[in-house]
């Protein structure tokens, strides 16, 4: 049920932390995959990793730009699945009361988090529908779940890319496409991972919120995208999954 051999994938933001390793999970399933990457030198690292051009290809794209999107669309040809992953994190960002903040300040994690998701699946979902058959996943945050201080514009970019999903899934569910949304919790991966290494102490302080008292990791997801991708997840759509540790808990 998990097998996705003779299926091809496309994960945005491939090139490193949670997307190098839904990379690897489809690969492990079977799936073929192009690795997108605004940054093709971590693209093509990834691939080679995968096991080069039988399992995995680079993909260098800026997911915000219609227009390369389009050319991406062009050159990896339809795809069975589609992993919209790319995102601005907030860690690294000085984190600001929204009335402090401004329109310029907004502009990047609305273009990022929520206009490449559109973008992005506005160009592949009609090859799914045609072929009757396609996985669509989205990789959320917590932020925009349940909200959080200091983080209003990323919360609401993910809760747009969240609601987007749901509207979406119910207009291709009857074409036997579905799309479903994992929200995440703090992720040791990037400026996290970096903070963590330079003080230890620091993943016990952020972890204090979590039931499982760790930061998550890219295995904590990976599997699950790879289940809601399978024939498996065939009657799963229009759902947000939580990968936080029990950070909170959906109902």
């Amino acid at each position: 049920m998990l097998d996705l051999s003779g299926r091809s994938a496309l994960v945005t933001g491939g090139g490193n932390g949670v997307g190098t390793g839904i990379c690897t999970a489809l690969v492990e399933a079977g799936a073929f995959v192009w690795v997108n990457d605004i940054y093709e030198d971590r693209a093509a690292k990834v691939a080679a990793e995968l096991g080069g051009e039988a399992h995995a290809r680079p993909m260098k794209a800026d997911v915000t730009s219609p227009a390369k999107v389009r050319r991406m669309r062009d050159d990896t040809g339809p795809v069975d699945i589609l992993v919209n992953n790319a995102g601005i994190p907030t860690a690294g960002f000085d984190l600001k009361a929204f009335v402090d903040t401004a329109p310029s300040d907004w502009e990047p994690m609305m273009r990022l988090n929520l206009g490449a998701v559109l973008h992005v699946t506005h160009a592949y979902a009609g090859a799914m529908v045609e072929q009757g058959w396609g996985r669509i996943v989205t990789i959320a945050s917590d932020a925009g779940r349940k909200g959080e201080r200091f983080q209003a514009i990323y919360g609401s970019a993910k809760a747009g890319a969240m609601g987007f999903m749901r509207g979406l899934a119910a207009e291709v569910g009857a074409h036997g496409v579905t799309a479903n949304c994992i929200s995440l919790g703090t992720m040791r991966t990037g400026f996290s991972e970096e903070a963590v290494e330079a003080d230890p102490e620091l993943e016990r302080k952020l972890a204090r919120q979590y039931t499982v008292p760790r930061l998550g990791l890219p295995s904590d997801v990976a599997p699950l995208v790879a289940l809601l991708c399978s024939d498996a997840g065939a009657w799963i759509t229009g759902q947000v999954y939580p990968v936080d540790g029990g950070y909170a808990p959906a109902l």
